[in-house]
């Protein structure tokens, strides 16, 4: 080989080593320049932790009553909702996902309330706490009364269930709805508006006898009208006897009284002589509403010398109707059984007087039949006189 050849090659040696060095290097460099799977996880931007939002917002004041709590979690779920005010817990619920908790009932008036709420997500858990205030209503709403409602007492069969209320209601739907009955034997019912500031409730049956009824108006933080909210919740229990029906013939002169079914009395009687509208005794279904011994009764809208005018003192008497309707004892025997001669009511024997006196209860039925004036429904109890299907045209849902 010429010498010449020898020079050229070694250079072509050293090229070589130059070059696998430059790769070599290349191969080095690569883990440099390209993160490890380890390297990227450190370097990510953490998850941020759940949002918790409120409703009322933090510190509000004169916060509606009737305005639901709302509470929701951004970016999590909601682990624990907690709504009180005076030691006492706010009902409410989660929605299907749990990052909804909306409160059930209305609030209390004038009443601080403290919202303490917990989220988990993959930014780790949350935690919230605020507090806000309900205003002061202009007027406040309660139940000024319940009839009947007199501890320890049975009432009949027939018996309603009037409210009353302290202030007129113009919002009747939002009130009703918080008019609740519940019977240990159920049977429809519905509560019919007689007035702004009365409902009454009325079964499409009698009510079953021998159980308890419980009633309750849940008014608390119930709008009922412009700047007017309920402000406190009221009860009853209602008490529901025998089964009291007594049925009156007025062209027969009987009346007779069935007890669970079971006849314990008859009565001879004597009824309105029918001369004039209001000697007229009226025709339906009437219930028994209060009694007294003795009662005073005067002819309506007669002056003393009027042969018809009288001022009388009665005895053992049981109000059937607002019009002046009693049934009361009488001593005039010769008639009961025989004619018709009082002013309206419905006279019996003195002793069987006193016995349906002392054995009545407040909503007992007495139907009358006989003569040709119709008891008006709203003539004292006359509630029966109008169909299930009509009363419930008075309600406001």
């Amino acid at each position: 080989m010429h010498a010449s050849d020898r020079r050229w090659r070694a250079p072509l040696a050293g090229l070589a080593v130059a070059v696998g060095a430059v790769v070599t290097a290349g191969c080095s460099g690569g883990p440099a320049s390209t993160p490890s799977p380890a390297a990227a996880e450190d370097t990510a931007p953490a998850a941020p932790a759940p949002t918790i939002k409120v409703s009322p917002a933090d510190g509000s004041a004169k916060v509606r009553p009737d305005k639901r709590v709302v509470v929701v979690a951004e970016g999590g779920t909601l682990e624990q909702v907690s709504v009180t005010a005076g030691g006492k817990q706010v009902e409410g619920g989660f929605d299907e996902s749990k990052t909804r908790w909306v409160s059930k009932a209305p609030l209390m008036p004038s009443t601080s309330y403290t919202v303490t709420a917990s989220a988990t997500g993959a930014g780790g858990p949350a935690e919230h706490t605020s507090t806000f205030k309900t205003l002061k209503p202009e007027r406040a709403l309660a139940v000024a009364d319940v009839t009947p409602n007199v501890k320890g007492e049975k009432v009949g069969v027939g018996a309603p269930i009037i409210v009353t209320f302290n202030q007129p209601v113009s919002d009747k739907a939002a009130v009703e709805k918080a008019l609740i009955v519940k019977a240990e034997k159920p049977v429809p019912g519905a509560w019919r508006w007689v007035s702004d500031t009365q409902a009454i409730y009325r079964t499409a049956k009698y009510w079953p006898a021998h159980q308890k009824v419980l009633f309750s108006a849940r008014l608390a933080g119930v709008r009922g009208g412009k700047d007017m909210y309920g402000v406190k919740n009221t009860s009853a229990v209602i008490n529901i006897g025998a089964k009291v029906i007594s049925t009156v013939d007025t062209r027969k002169h009987t009346m007779v009284v069935k007890r669970d079914g079971k006849t314990v009395q008859k009565m001879l009687i004597s009824a309105g002589k029918a001369t004039t509208r209001e000697y007229t005794t009226t025709s339906g279904v009437h219930l028994t509403m209060e009694r007294a011994n003795p009662v005073r009764m005067i002819s309506p809208g007669r002056e003393k010398g009027d042969p018809e005018y009288y001022d009388v003192m009665i005895n053992h008497a049981v109000r059937i109707s607002n019009s002046g309707e009693y049934v009361h004892a009488k001593d005039n025997v010769w008639a009961q059984g025989r004619q018709n001669v009082s002013h309206g009511c419905i006279n019996a024997r003195p002793d069987q007087a006193k016995w349906f006196y002392d054995n009545f209860q407040r909503g007992d039925v007495v139907i009358i039949t006989g003569t040709d004036r119709e008891l008006e429904w709203n003539n004292g109890w006359g509630f029966w006189q109008m169909s299930f299907k009509e009363w419930k045209k008075g309600s406001a849902l």
